[in-house]
Formats: structure tokens, C-alpha cells, sequence
């Protein structure tokens, strides 16, 4: 059997998972989709198949609650996401592969690269644990227990750092996911053109806006896209990009590069 599920304690984080899989059914009505929450009373959380009670809430509850999955194959998504198309074929990745799952976005840094054993070469960052499609095998099941067990053990803030460890070390056979089913920044829809994707799962801390800021509330892809403009702006200037109305995407491109990374423009008909 597939199906998706989410893990999400607090009223807020369970209103988010609610809105998640409001947008889930409108695409995919017929997929079953569960709820591990700390809190069975919601009446909104009457859109889930099943709910299921997270006993004692820990930081990070996701990496126990992923090996309680009721599904054969699981796809498990993070609060903060919107679904904006149907999942297609993706499950079938499982007929070939134990999990899939999404690089993470801010690879130009040490962040992301971060690991807590393992010394890697910069090319294997992180993958981003918030969408992932898994089997449920002894040996995943097996995976997920020591993720947890080592993410407490560790003391570490991101549970992605022991992940990347993990996945450099293990023998399961992983697929890294294309960017539409994990799309972490919607501003690259403005670029993209018919035949480069069809994005499928959005992915944003800015749809938490409101719980950590005091912002409006961002409840659909509209809205979600013109936060991000803004964060967009934003972050090129604190990175002492030269942003104008006639914004010089050459400029913002060598200003994300190490200096003396790039040499200087040949003038043009210069071979």
C-alpha cells in the first residue's frame, strides 16, 4: 500500500500539516494520507485517514514517527509544504530504490556540508529530510532507528547532519529526487521554462512565517512566491550583491563565487 504521512506537534505545526494535505487531496484524493500529532481533537483533522497519537514530543519527532508508517511504500513531507500538482510515477521509484529523497538548497557554505563523523567531498551535501519517499524494509526501518538514535545521541540542532554521515556510509540504494518534488525556492519558477520542470511539491520555511515573525499567514503559492521575491532581494544585498531595477544577474552570480573564481570577460570575438 502507499500513502503519505506527516508528523507534527503543536497547534501550529498541526494547522500547517492540515493545509499541507488540503492541497495533497486536492490533487490526489484518492492516496491515503496519516497524521502522527500529540493532539487527536482537531476536528480539521478529519482530512487524514488515520491519526495517530505522538505520545511525548521530542525535537525532531518525525525521525521515530517515520518508522511507525502503516504504508509499504511512504512518502513523508514536512508541515511546511504545499502540493501543487499530482505526485505522478514517483512512488514508483520504490520498485527500484529504498528511499529518494531532495538535495538541500544552500550548498555555498559550510551549512549544508556539515557532517558530524564523516569528512566528505563538498560535492555530497546534505540531502533535505523534509520530503522523503522510503520503503518500509527491515533494513530502512533499521536506517530511520539509527537516525534517531543517533541525531539524540549527538546533541546536534539538524538532524540533516547525521543524515549525510548515514548516507555516505550506508548500502542501501538511495535516489537523489529532481528539485520540482522538493522545490525549496519558488523564485526559480520564474525562470524556468515549459520543458525544464513541472513543480509538484513547494517547500518553504516562509509558510512559517507567521509562527516565528508575526507575519500574515502564506496559505497559497501566490502569496508564497512574493515572500520570497522579498527574501530573495533581501539576501542578495546582505551578501553586498549591487541590486538595482536593472538588477545585473551577472553581478549576483560572481558575488556567489569565491573571489578569483572566475576570470575576467573576454571582450566579445575573443576565442
Amino acid at each position: 500500500m502507499r500513502g503519505v504521512i506527516y508528523v507534527a506537534t503543536g497547534a501550529g505545526y498541526r494547522d500547517l500539516a492540515v493545509a499541507s494535505a488540503t492541497s495533497l487531496r486536492a490533487h490526489e484524493p484518492h492516496l491515503q494520507i496519516d497524521i502522527f500529532t500529540d493532539d487527536l481533537s482537531d476536528p480539521a483533522l478529519a482530512i487524514f485517514d488515520q491519526v495517530h497519537l505522538v505520545d511525548n514530543p521530542e525535537p525532531r519527532s518525525k525521525l521515530l514517527y517515520m518508522q511507525k508508517t502503516r504504508f509499504d511504500h511512504t512518502l513523508f513531507l514536512d508541515a511546511d509544504t504545499l502540493v501543487v500538482a499530482p505526485l505522478g510515477d514517483v512512488f514508483d521509484l520504490l520498485q527500484q530504490f529504498d528511499m529518494a529523497l531532495a538535495h538541500e538548497v544552500r550548498r555555498n557554505g559550510t551549512l549544508v556540508n556539515e557532517g558530524l563523523e564523516e569528512q566528505t567531498p563538498r560535492a555530497f551535501s546534505q540531502l533535505n529530510s523534509g520530503v522523503l519517499l522510503y520503503r518500509r524494509t527491515p533494513a530502512v526501518l533499521a536506517f530511520l532507528a539509527e537516525w534517531h538514535q543517533r541525531f539524540k545521541a549527538a546533541g546536534v540542532p539538524r538532524d540533516q547532519i547525521i543524515l549525510k554521515d548515514m548516507l555516505w556510509r550506508t548500502d542501501l540504494r538511495y535516489y537523489v529526487l529532481p528539485p520540482e518534488f522538493n522545490l525549496r525556492r519558488v523564485t526559480e519558477l520564474d525562470a524556468i521554462e515549459p520543458l525544464d520542470m513541472a513543480p509538484t511539491v513547494l517547500h518553504s520555511h516562509r509558510l512559517m512565517d507567521h509562527m516565528r515573525a508575526g507575519a500574515p499567514r502564506i496559505s497559497d503559492p501566490a502569496a508564497l512566491m512574493r515572500a520570497e521575491r522579498a527574501m530573495l532581494v533581501q539576501e542578495w544585498r546582505d551578501a553586498g550583491a549591487p541590486l538595482t531595477e536593472d538588477d545585473d544577474a551577472l553581478a549576483r552570480f560572481r558575488a556567489a563565487r569565491p573571489a578569483g573564481a572566475l576570470p575576467p570577460l573576454r571582450p566579445a570575438g575573443d576565442k
